[in-house]
């Protein structure tokens, strides 16, 4: 089986998360990921990001700023 390190990037724990990778490749970023604090917090963090910008993404603006930015691009339009 094929040692992974964490030197081999991001992409390839892209692919591990999205299930792009061949059945042997898998098992040998698994095998990392077990024993790869570094590797289970970016896991982690990657699972988190939806629910962060859901959240960001979620609240409203103050009205008086909705104004100001509806003021500023009918502003710029013209």
């Amino acid at each position: 089986m094929k040692e992974i390190a964490c030197a081999s990037g991001v992409e390839l724990l892209v692919d591990y998360l999205e299930g792009a990778l061949s059945a042997d490749l898998r098992s040998a970023v698994d095998a990392h990921v077990a024993g790869c604090p570094r590797c289970v917090a970016f896991i982690a963090s990657y699972r988190e990001t939806p629910r962060i910008l859901r959240e960001a993404t979620a609240t409203a603006l103050p009205a008086d700023l909705q104004a100001s930015l509806r003021a500023l691009l009918r502003a710029h339009r013209q």
